[in-house]
């Protein structure tokens, strides 16, 4: 790879907030703290929760049955406890309820900031106990979506990312 295109996808990880670019020394992988997890977090709690009620309003029957769909397959992977799969999945799943509230510009945001702590939430889920916990959030949510309860849904994902923080707290101290 020639230097300009390296530079140029430098530049663009540095822009999403993955790298950061040290005077005299180059580009480092950005190491997150508990402060900075915390504020993405609440800030996808905030995102999250207005998708929910738009998502409530506006998604079509399709689009509604399709997140159903994609929740019945990731509770599969967690009964044959394939952790990866799973979490992929469940990435998927929460960028599908913001993608149906039809808010481009809300969800290109949660994109990037979903990118940024990844890892962090991967490794959340390492004890079953907190998996679980996450499963049981996730029930309720597809419950709340099914009725188009976008207050109920806004609530349980709010919760849900209020105890993501407890999750990922052993994995960055």
């Amino acid at each position: 790879v020639s230097r300009t295109p390296l530079r140029e996808a430098i530049k663009t990880l540095a822009s999403e907030g993955l790298v950061e670019i040290l005077p005299a020394k180059g580009a480092i992988v950005r190491r997150f703290n508990e402060h900075d997890i915390r504020d993405i977090l609440e800030v996808l709690k905030l995102l999250e929760q207005a998708a929910a009620r738009l998502t409530c309003q506006r998604a079509s029957d399709d689009e509604i049955a399709a997140i159903e769909r994609l929740h019945q397959q990731m509770m599969q992977l967690y009964r044959d406890r394939n952790r990866l799969a799973y979490f992929k999945l469940n990435q998927s799943i929460h960028t599908a309820i913001v993608r149906a509230s039809g808010n481009a510009t809300l969800l290109q945001t949660h994109e990037q900031l979903q990118a940024r702590i990844k890892r962090v939430r991967f490794i959340g889920n390492e004890k079953p106990e907190r998996w679980a916990g996450a499963v049981s959030e996730h029930e309720e949510m597809i419950a709340a979506l099914r009725k188009r309860d976008g207050e109920g849904l806004a609530e349980v994902l709010g919760r849900h990312l209020d105890k993501t923080m407890e999750r990922v707290r052993d994995a960055i101290v």
